[in-house]
Order: C-alpha cells, then structure tokens, then sequence
C-alpha cells in the first residue's frame, strides 16, 4: 500500500498493480478495498474502482466517497446514477469539501446530459460566496465558471474563471487559460 501511495500521481498503472496485489492479501480490510478504489479510479478503470469503492464502504461504512463513486457512475457512462448518488441518504450527510466535490461530479452530470441550467443550480450554494482560497474553492469556482459558460453565460463565467484563478494558490486549474480563451486576451 506504500508504494500506490507512492506512484498514484506519476504512474497510476503501476499503483493499481500494487494496490491488486495488496486485495489478493488483505481483501477483507476496508482501507485496502479503499485503496484498491482510489488507486483503480486513478488508472481510468471505472468498473474496479466502483466495485472496490462499494466493497469498502459496506464494510467501513459512512458516507465518504460518495463522489468518487458518482464520477465513477460518470465515467461508465450514466450520469442519472451519479445524479441519484448525489440526491441518496447518505449525500445530505455529507458536508464541507466532501459535500462541494460530491455537487462539482453531480454538477458535471447534469452537463453530460445537457442539462447546463440545473449544472449551474446544481452548484449554487453558500461555498460560493466570499473569497476563499485554497484547492476546494478553486474547483468549486471552475465548475460553476464552466456551467456558466454551458449555460450560455459567458461573461458572468469569465468573472467565476476569474475568482477560481484567485483562489487557486496551487496552480491545480486552468483558469487563466480559460479567461484568455473566453475574452480574446
């Protein structure tokens, strides 16, 4: 498990090999199920990640990862399913940046199926308002900037593209780009 910590970022083919290898020794330990998930999510392998995903929590239980799952749904191609993961019992239980990223994947479906309208509804929360910075912020701003945008609303996405810039202190998005590419600038 040390080494898919290890190599998620920079090889995560290598990390599901390890993180295969550690289920084959340890299935029956939610955090090696867990891993297992992240590290099948990290490698593009939906199924994996959402069957081990679900092995995990059933055996941990909680609602974390609720949106991993959901992007899962997304990346198997059925954006309704990460939608009703995040209208389920356990997604009003969530809260904080687990509660934001679960509404960014819900969000991100709802645009899957052209819904841009209720995408940007979808992300209207108080964790838009003030001047936040750091990692969480600058998604929660990029997203609703891009369902701005979708739903036709370029100008006022330009000004959520700009506040995500602000925020992200990391250099995790593309927000600069995104203003440059939307204004001509």
């Amino acid at each position: 498990m040390v080494m898919v910590g290890r190599l998620i970022a920079d090889d995560p083919r290598a990390a599901l090999t390890h993180a295969r290898a550690a289920r084959q020794r340890a299935g029956r330990i939610a955090v090696v199920r867990e891993t297992a998930g992240i590290a099948a999510y990290h490698a593009g392998e939906w199924a994996e990640a959402l069957s081990e995903l679900r092995a995990a929590r059933r055996m941990a239980g909680g609602p974390g990862l609720l949106a991993v799952m959901a992007d899962c749904e997304r990346g198997l191609g059925r954006p309704e399913r990460a939608i009703e993961l995040g209208r389920s019992d356990e997604a009003r239980m969530l809260s904080g940046d687990d509660a934001s990223e679960l509404r960014i994947v819900v969000a991100g479906a709802r645009m899957d199926m052209g819904q841009y309208d209720q995408a940007v509804v979808t992300l209207q929360t108080p964790d838009l308002e003030g001047d936040k910075t750091g990692s969480a912020p600058a998604r929660l701003f990029y997203a609703y900037a891009d369902a701005l945008v979708a739903a036709g609303r370029v100008d006022d996405g330009v000004q959520w593209f700009l506040r995500s810039a602000a925020a992200d202190v990391e250099g995790e998005t593309d927000a600069e780009e995104r203003v440059e590419e939307l204004t001509g600038q």
